[in-house]
Formats: C-alpha cells, sequence, structure tokens
C-alpha cells in the first residue's frame, strides 16, 4: 500500500524556523537515500496522520519534492513528550525493486486458554525486524496465542513463513510465556528475602 504526499524544501537556519512551522500545523523533516540528495522539508502535519492512520506506518510514501516523486519509507519519528505530536521526521528514499528492513509490531490475536485458568501472559518482545521489498514491508506481525496452556512459549522460530517477507530477528528470540501465577506463599517468602529495612540504631541483640 502506498500513499502520496506533497512536501515543500525548507531552511535550517535559523532555528526558530522549525518551531514557526510547527505552529503553522506543519512538521520539519528531512529526506534521503537512494537517488536524493539529503534534503531538509516540511510536511503537513494533518495530512501524514490521516495517511498514517488510512495506510499504516509502514506504507510506502511518494513523496512529491517540487515535482519529483520519491519513494520513501518513514524510518524515524522524533514525538513531544507532552502532546505526543510529531516534532521531526525522516524519510528514507527506496528503489521499488531492492530488499530492505523495518521494525514492524507485533500483534498478539485472541487469549491464551492458559491464561483463562490464571496463568499469566509475560510479553518480551514487541517488534520484530523484517525484510522485504518495500511494498511489501507489514506493519503487523500477527501471534495467535488462543491455544497456548500454562508453560507455553512462543520464539520467533515459531512464527509461520511468509512468502513475501522474511523475519530477521534471532528465531531463539522469545516473544511471550504463559506463567503460572504467582501464589501468595511465594509473594510472602520473596518479600521476607528482600529483608525488612534497617531501624536506625537498633542493634541485633548478643
Amino acid at each position: 500500500m502506498s500513499v502520496s504526499l506533497e512536501v515543500s524544501k525548507r531552511a535550517v537556519r535559523p532555528r526558530s524556523l522549525r518551531n514557526k512551522l510547527r505552529h503553522e500545523g506543519k512538521i520539519p523533516a528531512i529526506v534521503y537515500g537512494y537517488q536524493i540528495e539529503s534534503t531538509p522539508i516540511s510536511v503537513d502535519a494533518k495530512t501524514l496522520t490521516k495517511a498514517l492512520r488510512d495506510h499504516g506506518v509502514n506504507a510506502v510514501i511518494s513523496l512529491d519534492v517540487e515535482g519529483k516523486k520519491v519513494n520513501t519509507l518513514l524510518v524515524k519519528t522524533q514525538v513531544d513528550t507532552f502532546t505526543k505530536e510529531f516534532t521531526h521526521l525522516e524519510f528514507l528514499s527506496v528503489d521499488m525493486e531492492e530488499v530492505t528492513e523495518l521494525d514492524a509490531e507485533i500483534v498478539l490475536i485472541g487469549e491464551a486458554a492458559g491464561v483463562k485458568v490464571g496463568g499469566v501472559l509475560n510479553q518480551n518482545l514487541y517488534s520484530v525486524l523484517v525484510s522485504a521489498t518495500p511494498d511489501n514491508i507489514p506493519e503487523r506481525v500477527e501471534v495467535d496465542i488462543t491455544k497456548l496452556e500454562i508453560g507455553d512459549a512462543v520464539t520467533i522460530a515459531d512464527l509461520p513463513k511468509n512468502d513475501k517477507f522474511t523475519i530477521v530477528t534471532d528465531p531463539e528470540e522469545q516473544i511471550l510465556a504463559i506463567t503460572e501465577p504467582k501464589a501468595a506463599s511465594d509473594i510472602e517468602d520473596e518479600t521476607v528475602a528482600a529483608g525488612e529495612p534497617e531501624v536506625i540504631g537498633e542493634k541485633e541483640a548478643k
């Protein structure tokens, strides 16, 4: 899936121009890579947000840079800590025939059978590195957990193969495990093992 965006070249000095762009509803960005020099640009914030919502964060984005069409992937974002709005973006220009690598989100599907009977789901991995041509990079990799019982685990090697992309992440990496719930006695034992805080001035009796 691809989407087209019109962007504008921008000046990089003075730095106050970035704040001016943001007040105008635009996001400072840069595009670099295949058949293009590193070029500072600005993107309309609302248009980009809608494009990502409709097509996903790993969609091929065709940028119109002063009449030149550039196929890109959004490879890096900076977000304001408080507003959660984009403050800077990096677009990588790509050759549509060349394999590239990008992270895809891991999405768990269903509720594990082991969780239904009291087990605890512990997820260790939330994204995987995938390799594919730009138009075949998935936004997400789904993991069906409905049949997992207590004691079961899922690693990268357990994921089904896909003819459109390859998962590059180490096959031995564990994605999740369904574990036994901790008994109240275990929790109490851990508390005792950690020790109670020492009272200043209190000495052990001899």
